[in-house]
C-alpha cells in the first residue's frame, strides 16, 4: 500500500501560516485510504506484470527510494532488520536488496500486493526477501525488533481512510513504536503532512534525527515542496 494523492503530481505541502503547517487536521475521505482500491490496484498490476514484466508505478518516483537509500548507505549495516510498511509492489524491496541488506521483510494488507510484490522478487532472483500479507494495524505483535522501519505513502493512505482515520493514525504510531527496537530508525515519507505535521504526530517515542532534501517548489510567494522525508530514531 503506497500512495500519493488522487493526482500523485500535483500534491504540494505549501501552508501559509506555521498554525497550518504543524496542525494535524484530517484530510477528507478518499477512496485512496480504502483497503478496496489498493486491492483492485495491485491486482490489474499483478495481471499486467504477468503478461508484460512491468512491476507499474513507483509511487512519488524513484528518487523517493533513492533519498533513503543514501541515507541508509551511511548509516544502516548491510545485516539491519529492515520493515517496508505497505510494501506495494515490492520495488523498494528491490531496491534494498541490489544494496547489499540481507534482513527484508515488507508487509502489506492487499493479498494481490503481496502476490506482485513475491512474483517481483523472484523476477529477480531474491527469493531471501520475506513478504507478509499483514494489516500494520492489527498485526497482533507479530512485527518486533526491526532497526529500521520504512514507510514510503502508507500512514498518507490511513489518514484517508474514510471509516476512522483518526483512529487508524493513533494505532499506527502506536504500530511502528512496538515494531522497532530501542534507538532503532524510522524514515517515512509523506505527499500530504508537512515537516511540522510530522513532527508532532510523532513527538512521543521518537527522536527527529534528520530531514531528507526533496526538491522544492515555488507559488504565489511561498516555498514549498511536493513531498516530506523525515527520519525519526526510537526512543523508550
Amino acid at each position: 500500500m503506497e500512495v500519493a494523492t488522487e493526482s500523485p503530481h500535483g500534491c504540494g505541502n505549501i501552508s501559509d501560516t506555521e498554525e497550518d503547517r504543524d496542525s494535524d487536521t484530517d484530510f477528507g475521505p478518499s477512496k485512496l485510504g480504502t483497503k478496496e482500491y489498493w486491492e483492485a490496484t495491485y491486482q490489474n498490476e499483478l495481471e499486467t506484470f504477468k503478461d508484460v514484466g512491468d512491476v507499474g508505478e513507483i509511487w512519488f518516483g524513484e528518487e523517493s527510494m533513492t533519498r533513503v537509500l543514501r541515507w541508509m548507505d551511511k548509516t544502516i549495516p548491510e545485516n539491519a532488520a529492515i520493515l517496508d510498511i505497505g510494501t506495494g509492489n515490492g520495488a523498494f524491496l528491490v531496491e534494498l536488496a541490489k544494496h547489499g541488506y540481507k534482513n527484508l521483510t515488507g508487509i502489506d494488507y492487499s493479498p494481490a500486493s503481496v502476490e506482485l510484490a513475491r512474483n517481483v522478487l523472484q523476477a529477480e532472483d531474491l527469493t531471501d526477501v520475506t513478504v507478509k500479507e499483514m494489516d500494520f494495524l492489527n498485526c497482533q505483535g507479530e512485527l518486533k525488533d526491526f532497526d529500521v522501519c520504512i514507510d514510503k505513502g502508507t500512514f498518507d493512505a490511513i489518514s484517508l481512510n474514510p471509516e476512522n482515520a483518526k483512529e487508524g493514525k493513533k494505532l499506527y504510531v502506536q504500530a511502528v513504536k512496538d515494531a522497532l527496537k530501542d534507538r532503532g530508525f524510522f524514515a517515512i515519507t509523506s505527499c500530504n503532512w508537512t515537516k511540522g505535521q510530522l513532527l508532532n504526530r510523532f513527538s512521543e517515542g521518537f527522536e527527529f534525527v534528520q530531514e531528507l532534501p526533496t526538491p522544492s517548489f515555488q507559488f504565489g510567494g511561498k516555498t514549498g515542496s511536493s513531498v516530506a522525508a523525515l527520519i525519526f530514531k526510537r526512543v523508550l
